[in-house]
């Protein structure tokens, strides 16, 4: 199971596999890995060396379940400076989630000085001891080093969160992760980092967007909690995102209100 990817190619279809489960409904798939399948697709069919993958918005409208999958990719605008492309993902022949990316040309930075926050300073991921996951869907699903309080743990709740993180799986399989591929699976932590209270995750995000700034660099990708405001149950989220040797983007989401159903009674047995 560890190293199953979360999904496998069959044609033009991609097979979610029993790794992308999410944690809101047995039957259907976790968001990161339809921002991942979708940021695939789109560095696939339009990616450039020489080009960065500034912006990623990815929509969640529907919760696909585990049938096959194609993404359809369209190029909206291409230019000297910028390209703007689309891809939508469609389960069982319904649409369920939509992604454009805006590419930039990389190019020299403009004279001057700019204000910035300071990088962070914590220890590097090998200087963490790893935690213990158990067998939840967070243990199975990435490799964590928290700088703070660990998921679900005490404490984690409070204002300072900061942790690294590092994908386990392929994202495809015989697809080895590429930067920008790692950050857009990852990338949809933001909303659980982001939104998790003193009574756990009561929210289900409904988008993602990541901005990039350059690609990371390693295997390990840094989260930063910026801010978490909510009102009648409409929250929005943001994140700081770093590898190893600096800050690389920002991620940030909007979320509702979520209630887990309770737990079906078991069945009765056969009468006789």
């Amino acid at each position: 199971m560890q190293n199953e990817p979360f999904f496998k190619r069959d044609g033009e279809f991609y097979v979610p596999q029993a790794s992308a489960r999410g944690p809101w409904n047995p039957q259907s798939l976790h968001g990161r890995v339809i921002a991942g399948l979708l940021g695939h697709a789109l560095e696939e069919a339009y990616g450039d060396p020489g080009f960065v993958p500034a912006r990623l918005t990815v929509d969640m409208y529907k919760l696909p379940g585990f049938d096959p999958i194609e993404v359809k990719t369209a190029l909206i605008r291409e230019g000297g400076r910028i390209k703007v492309a689309e891809a939508e993902f469609i389960s069982g022949g319904v649409s369920m989630a939509k992604a454009s990316c805006q590419f930039l040309r990389v190019t020299e930075a403009p004279a001057g000085e700019v204000y910035s926050p300071p990088n962070w300073d914590v220890p590097k991921p090998e200087e963490i001891p790893a935690p213990d996951m158990g067998s939840g869907p967070m243990g199975r699903m990435w490799a964590t080093r928290p700088i703070t309080a660990a998921f679900g743990q005490p404490g984690f709740s409070g204002a300072v969160r900061q942790t690294w993180m590092s994908e386990v799986r392929e994202l495809v399989e015989g697809y080895p992760l590429t930067p920008f591929q790692r950050v857009a699976v990852a990338c949809d932590f933001v909303s659980p980092f982001a939104h998790a209270g003193s009574e756990g995750l009561g929210y289900i995000n409904s988008d993602v967007t990541l901005y990039l700034q350059r690609l990371p660099v390693g295997e390990w990708i840094g989260f930063e909690k910026i801010d978490h405001q909510a009102t009648l149950g409409v929250a929005v989220g943001e994140c700081r995102i770093y590898d190893e040797q600096g800050p690389i983007g920002l991620g940030a989401c909007a979320a509702l209100g979520q209630r887990r159903p309770p737990p079906r009674p078991a069945p009765e047995p056969a009468k006789a």
